[in-house]
């Protein structure tokens, strides 16, 4: 029988992926193949175009390694850790070398510990609870949601009762007060955590992540950073910026199959609360007490997510054989182009939360006039066959600083993007600014939507039931 060993050196070789195509003109073309990159969709003039996906900061597609990858290891998929057979042994092996995979994509030093979750807010739930009991938490009232409600929601769910306390501190306009006022805050009282984002997922635009940990270390404050817009579009290393913790989501990496990383200091994560309660984060279990595992198994209970771990772990892997500077640069020259163009377009206001903050990542937030978000995000598909975000993307206090309570549009990039997308948006936005909609609109159920719409749905199994609905609604119009 083969050792778990000789299956782990196995896995490393399987693990293995073909050099990266050589990168083209920054931001001129794709710089990694995304599945999905010639899916065409219906516009209301009864013609189609390749879909311009620039919704990459909500969900990223699947890169074509990734998508490869699972379909390698799908047949050999069974129970982990505890199986006995032989593909149970391969599947382990598999899972524990992703592991270390994804551990060394974000720069993980020696001693830290990687949690395979099934998401960015996963994971910073998960280390809410594993904050010693009564340390206090300081965080910024530009977040996430799920780098916010996690820390100030105190007293119910999973951690009620623990003395754990959250300070939110304000938003001031420029980084260098930013960080005068993080100074401030961490002398004025001790604070066993400081959690922040990597890179807004409203404006790309984050806080220096240098100037931001060696404050908290000094003031012996540990540091949590919300990667999910960060590790996808930039170089991170938990060892080389001294940051405690990042968490980053599979679905943002170009790899949407539920699986998620929390990876970082492993003392809290040991010691802890255990995440969930269930088998495999138990080392012995009797009716009047429970022995738990230390990290990763303590917060990993009930059967894993392999195959999503397996694929981050081909996106980290993937992403990481890309010349140096080749996906900051391929970024940078599509935000480049995105924000030059719109800021050339009358009425357009592009959202900044500092003027002195550093380079942003491929995410930009914007305003048409007096239109409502909804319905140039509508205009944007129906017409021209765009996907972009529309609302207050989960950022409610900062899209209320940014004076877009009432929400803005979000275009988004990513290593699939091309300039044709970008150039793409903002002709159409000019042309919604200079000659209106082709279409009427109308707000049903609270979104907008295109009156009497005629486009076909694409045919999958599962959407039957609409397009049945559709036409009892519309009569034969969609049998024309």
């Amino acid at each position: 029988m083969t050792s778990i060993t000789e299956l782990l050196a196995c896995a490393d070789e399987v693990s293995g992926t073909a050099t990266a195509p050589a990168a083209a003109p920054a931001g001129a073309g794709p710089l990694l193949p995304v599945v999905g990159a010639s899916t065409t969709v219906p516009l209301v003039d009864g013609t189609s175009r390749t879909y311009a996906n620039l919704d990459c900061a909500a969900s990223a597609p699947a890169l074509e390694s990734v998508a490869a990858r699972v379909a390698e290891v799908l047949p050999l998929y069974a129970s982990v850790h505890r199986g006995a057979g032989y593909l149970s042994q391969v599947s382990t092996a598999l899972y524990e070398a992703s592991r270390q995979a994804i551990a060394r994509f974000v720069g993980a030093r020696e001693d830290d510990v990687c949690v395979v979750t099934r998401n960015t807010t996963d994971s910073l739930n998960l280390l809410a609870g594993v904050v010693p009991d009564g340390g206090r938490v300081l965080v910024l009232d530009v977040e996430h949601h799920a780098n916010l409600l996690p820390w100030v929601q105190r007293g119910t769910g999973a951690h009620a009762g623990e003395t754990r306390a959250a300070t939110v501190l304000a938003l001031q306009p420029t980084v260098a007060r930013t960080l005068a006022a993080l100074r401030e805050e961490l002398a004025r009282q001790p604070y066993a955590l400081l959690a922040l984002t990597g890179a807004s997922n409203v404006t790309g635009e984050a806080l220096p992540l240098d100037a931001v940990v060696e404050l908290a270390h000094a003031a012996g404050t540990r540091v949590a950073v919300d990667g999910a817009q960060l590790v996808p579009h930039r170089g991170f290393s938990l060892a080389a910026t001294g940051v405690d913790y990042v968490a980053f989501s599979g679905h943002k990496t170009y790899a949407p199959y539920g699986a998620g990383a929390l990876v970082g200091r492993r003392d809290w994560l040991d010691t802890g609360t255990p995440y969930l309660a269930g088998g495999g984060a138990v080392r012995d279990v009797r009716t009047d007490r429970t022995l738990w595992q230390p990290a990763p198994a303590r917060h990993e209970a009930g059967s894993p997510n392999v195959v999503g771990a397996i694929a981050l772990a081909q996106a980290c892997e993937t992403l990481a054989e890309l010349p140096a500077g080749a996906l900051e640069a391929h970024e940078q020259a599509l935000r480049t182009r995105l924000v030059d163009g719109l800021s050339g377009i009358e009425g357009v206001r592009v959202a900044r939360i500092w003027p002195d903050s550093p380079e942003p990542v491929g995410v930009v937030t914007f305003t048409v006039a007096d239109l409502n978000p909804g319905l140039v995000a509508a205009y944007l598909s129906a017409e021209h066959g765009i996907g972009v975000r529309d609302g207050r993307f989960c950022a409610h206090p900062l899209l209320a600083h940014l004076g877009a309570s009432q929400g803005a549009i979000r275009a988004s990039v990513g290593v699939g993007t091309t300039a044709e997308h970008v150039d793409r948006l903002v002709g159409a936005v000019a042309a919604l600014v200079d000659r209106g909609t082709r279409a009427g609109y109308e707000v049903v159920d609270g979104c907008w939507s295109v009156v009497d719409d005629t486009r076909p749905l694409v045919e999958v199994r599962g959407l039957d039931h609409l397009a049945a609905t559709a036409a009892a609604a519309c009569g034969p119009a969609l049998d024309d």
